[in-house]
């Protein structure tokens, strides 16, 4: 069988109004069909329904559901996307596991707190728990797209099982919702939450703002932008904030293309 989406009819774990209907499994290039149904029977048993896999293996979506018996509701919802920005458009918080524990330039939490922080902002849109493939976890430019780090606590055998990892992400947040029949609330804010899209912009902004002040001439560019990341991502701007961070940004280039362009027309006189 391909990796076409699959559409069979059937019942979802977690009705339309809780809360945990908005949390999206992302796996980053899944290698094994047997670690897609174990997390498919994690989500089933915490109440979540969207799982979205990324440059995955091929499965057979019979054989999935041969393995993680009565699934069949969320095998019919799997979403194959091609790239990491098909998985996580529209997420308004990202959350990224890894069992590096000093992950570079980053905060790094834990899963109960980003558990609690995930459901404040799954009232406000889609939120995602990133994971990476079985043998290398999430390369640092996918580690790059998650809001929040997060790693789980064991012995210094720090490596767990794919499925795993995804299930004990689920029941914190299980744990978190109460139930999977909780409501969700109106929105905390006037302005709606910014998106992984808008965010990826904002950073693209900032970006040809400081290589237009030269600020990358004595400093390790990869650091710094990940630096930055991490405090838009830790700061949380609505889309209202964002837009005008954006603006900062753009006029910044716009006021140094002017003065350029000024100074060179002085010459020419």
């Amino acid at each position: 069988m391909t990796r076409t989406d699959t559409r069979r009819a059937g019942k979802l774990s977690a009705g339309p109004d809780s809360v945990l209907s908005a949390v999206r499994v992302v796996l980053y290039e899944p290698q094994d069909p047997v670690n897609i149904a174990a997390t498919i029977r994690a989500m089933k048993n915490m109440g979540c329904s969207d799982l979205y896999l990324v440059r995955s293996v091929e499965y057979d979506p019979w054989r999935l559901e041969g393995i993680a018996h009565d699934t069949g509701d969320i095998i019919a919802r799997i979403r194959n996307c091609d790239s990491i920005e098909e998985a996580l458009e529209g997420c308004v918080r990202v959350a990224g596991f890894t069992a590096r524990r000093r992950a570079a330039k980053r905060d790094v939490t834990t899963p109960r707190v980003a558990g609690v922080e995930l459901l404040e902002f799954a009232r406000l849109g889609p939120v995602a728990v990133l994971f990476g493939r079985e043998d290398k976890g999430l390369p640092n430019e996918i580690l790059d797209r998650a809001h929040v780090v997060v790693t789980i606590p064991t012995t210094e055998h720090a490596s767990l099982n794919l499925a795993q990892a995804v299930l004990i992400a689920l029941y914190e947040l299980h744990l978190s919702a109460a139930d999977a029949t909780r409501s969700l609330a109106p929105p905390r804010k006037d302005a709606p939450p910014a998106t992984a899209e808008e965010y990826e912009k904002l950073f693209e902004d900032t970006e040809r703002a400081l290589y237009a002040i030269d600020f990358f001439k004595t400093r390790f560019h990869e650091h710094i932008m990940r630096t930055v990341r991490t405090l838009f991502y830790r700061a949380a701007p609505d889309s209202r904030e964002l837009a005008l961070l954006r603006a900062i940004y753009i006029e910044v280039v716009r006021t140094i293309d002017r003065i350029t362009k000024g100074k060179a027309g002085g010459l020419q006189q």
